[in-house]
């Protein structure tokens, strides 16, 4: 295991009825800009009880943040917010809300002119050393950014992370109850979002973190057991709300602390739906089994563990438990109604050139965790995802 600092200054607030926990935890003096994407958060009720929950605050409403936070929206939404004097962000949503609200917080608190500066890589956390202090009910558990400081914003046909220590959430209400009236494809998707963000950071080298595999391997198992109980019951509390736990605890800092990690699959994907507009879970599905079949030789240690610990294979040689186990993940990610191949998306191989260029472009010429996956073997990787 190696070196490592880790902080999560985050408030968790888990359970049943904890929207109304909002007003002990915002100023009653604040000015409160809620964040939100489409109609359901109106829909289902949770803005009424958000509402309820500021009782007596100034409230005001920026809504129609994408599942792909578009840079030129959250500009907007940042050109609102300081018309209005805000000093408090309430994001209300899954991980696109969010992530727009991290980065509203961020471009409202920078000085220059030039937004688009906050997307390059170092750049925006140098600039901003204060941000406003930031909220999060959540209704869709799948990015863990309820409880993290990453983000990942759309601009022009790329998709850009931003990352910084000041830009956790003051405090996160995770009441499962609010995830249940979730459409069966949005569900299958936090699935997969959670099972691959716990692989990135898993599937790697052995680092002797005993407690990091094993809790990486406890998601993993839970994640595969809860699924198909939430898909066919959504109002089975235990089974979301532990599938909430989970994608909360798969991206906060805990698992990757002192632990190699390798986020190529995220960063191909990430191009992917840009260029093609595929769900990001989706890319996801896609691109994991086929770098894993890739990469093989180079992960073969943890792919082996992830074999024999999490999927229970027994029998066999080394290399067919690990192509066993490559089997068994594609099947479970069909299994939710998710297609792991390129070719269920009418994308060809003329298209493989199109990721490889935008790739390029950002700067993603060497992944992995050992920062050897080329422009070649990414293209090896597509190729086996037709």
């Amino acid at each position: 295991m190696t070196n490592f600092e880790f902080r999560n200054p985050t408030k968790i607030i888990f359970g049943k009825d904890t929207i109304k926990k909002i007003d002990r935890n915002i100023p009653k003096n604040a000015r409160v800009l809620i964040t939100y994407g489409g109609e359901s958060a109106k829909k289902y009720g949770t803005l009424d009880k958000v509402e309820k929950a500021l009782e007596g605050r100034a409230i005001f409403y920026f809504g129609g943040i994408e599942a792909n936070p578009k840079f030129e929206t959250l500009v907007k939404a940042t050109e609102y917010a300081k018309e209005n004097n805000i000093d408090f962000l309430l994001a209300v949503g899954g991980g696109s809300v969010i992530d727009g609200t991290k980065f509203i917080n961020l471009a409202y608190n920078y000085a220059g002119e030039a937004k688009e500066d906050l997307l390059v890589p170092g750049f925006a956390f140098k600039n901003v050393e204060k941000l406003t202090q930031l909220g999060v009910v959540l209704t869709l558990p799948a990015t863990g950014s309820e409880m993290n400081d990453g983000a990942v914003i759309s601009h022009g046909n790329t998709k850009t992370a931003i990352f910084g220590k000041n830009n956790f959430p003051t405090f996160s209400i995770l009441d499962p109850e609010i995830t249940m009236t979730l459409p069966t494809t949005q569900v299958a998707n936090g699935i997969i979002d959670t099972f691959i963000h716990v692989t990135e950071q898993y599937i790697t080298f052995p680092a002797d973190a005993m407690f990091q595999d094993r809790t990486a391997e406890g998601i993993l198992k839970s994640l595969i057991e809860v699924a198909h109980k939430t898909l066919d019951n959504p109002t089975d509390y235990d089974a979301r709300a532990n599938l909430v736990w989970c994608a909360t605890m798969a991206l906060n800092g805990l698992i990757c602390a002192g632990v190699p990690q390798d986020w190529a699959t995220h960063m191909i994907g990430h191009e992917m739906t840009a260029l093609f507009g595929i769900d990001h879970a989706k890319t996801l599905a896609i691109v994991a089994p086929s770098l894993w079949t890739v990469r093989k030789e180079q992960k073969n240690a943890k792919l082996l563990q992830f074999a024999t610990r999490v999927w229970e294979i027994k029998d066999g040689t080394d290399d067919e438990k690990i192509d066993l186990a490559i089997v068994k993940t594609r099947e479970f990610f069909e299994s939710l109604g998710v297609k792991t191949r390129l070719s269920d998306y009418d994308i060809t191989e003329n298209d493989i050139e199109k990721v490889i260029s935008n790739l390029e472009q950002s700067g993603m010429t060497g992944m992995s965790e050992t920062g050897d996956i080329t422009l070649e073997i990414t293209k090896e990787i597509l190729k086996k995802s037709l």
